[in-house]
């Protein structure tokens, strides 16, 4: 029975992407670059499923922990935001944070005890909306580079391209495990 409710649950999060992205296709987002096109339409469209997924959880399932060493919906989510501002400060803009982004951004980049307790307590909203005001200024800045940025290296080895597809797999790793997350919340 578990193994049913699985596969129609991650079935249900995939049918909107489909209908909402034109049956799967993929396609350049337009005002970018060909290829940066590609990413924001990927970066988007994931972010969208992982908002689908969680954007009516109440308090509770926010913070549930399934166990000792698991992470929250809420935490994850502070995680992809602090994710995406880093690496949105360092490779479009050229500098570390200031201490104010630091204080609101850059808590959940590592996830400990301390940090798990100190995002408990929020609604998922407040977390959608700091994903928001990152993604806003993530797609104003990359309006402004073009595909041989993308392409160019920020030191041998690694290139600006493999940075924001990075930002993009992180995504879809915490997507699933927020799917995970929600199928061992208490009914």
């Amino acid at each position: 029975m578990k193994s049913l409710k699985i596969k129609i649950t991650s079935i249900l999060l995939l049918l909107p992407t489909l209908l909402l992205n034109a049956q799967g296709v993929m396609k350049s987002v337009e005002g970018y670059s060909p290829e940066i096109g590609l990413m924001i339409y990927m970066l988007e469209d994931l972010k969208d499923r992982i908002t689908e997924q969680v954007k009516d959880l109440d308090q509770s399932q926010i913070d549930f922990l399934y166990d000792d060493d698991a992470n929250s919906i809420g935490s994850l989510i502070m995680h992809l935001v602090s994710t995406e501002s880093y690496y949105q400060t360092a490779t479009l803009e050229g500098r570390e944070w200031t201490e104010d982004e630091l204080a609101r951004f850059g808590m959940a980049g590592e996830l400990n005890k301390e940090i798990k307790i100190r995002l408990k307590g929020k609604p998922i909203q407040h977390y959608l909306d700091l994903w928001d005001e990152v993604r806003e200024k993530t797609l104003e800045k990359l309006k402004t580079k073009d595909d041989s940025w993308f392409a160019s290296d920020l030191e041998e080895g690694l290139n600006n391209h493999y940075i924001w597809y990075h930002v993009m797999e992180h995504s879809a790793n915490h997507m699933g495990q927020i799917a995970t997350i929600k199928n061992r919340l208490p009914e």
